[in-house]
């Protein structure tokens, strides 16, 4: 656990905010798109959403 908050740190990502959308995501994300979980390249729900208004 440790490891998974101090990357997302590391990565400025809120460790609380990223590992709950990964947990909530991740049952429906396709397996081969897997990498767009991980904290370098996270973003948010929310962050999308912004974005696209």
């Amino acid at each position: 656990m440790y490891t998974l908050i101090v990357t997302a740190k590391m990565n400025d990502a809120d460790p609380l905010a990223w590992l709950a959308d990964v947990l909530a995501r991740i049952a429906d994300h396709p397996a081969n798109r897997i990498d767009e979980l991980l904290p370098w390249n996270w973003k948010s729900r929310i962050a999308l959403m912004r974005c696209a208004a």
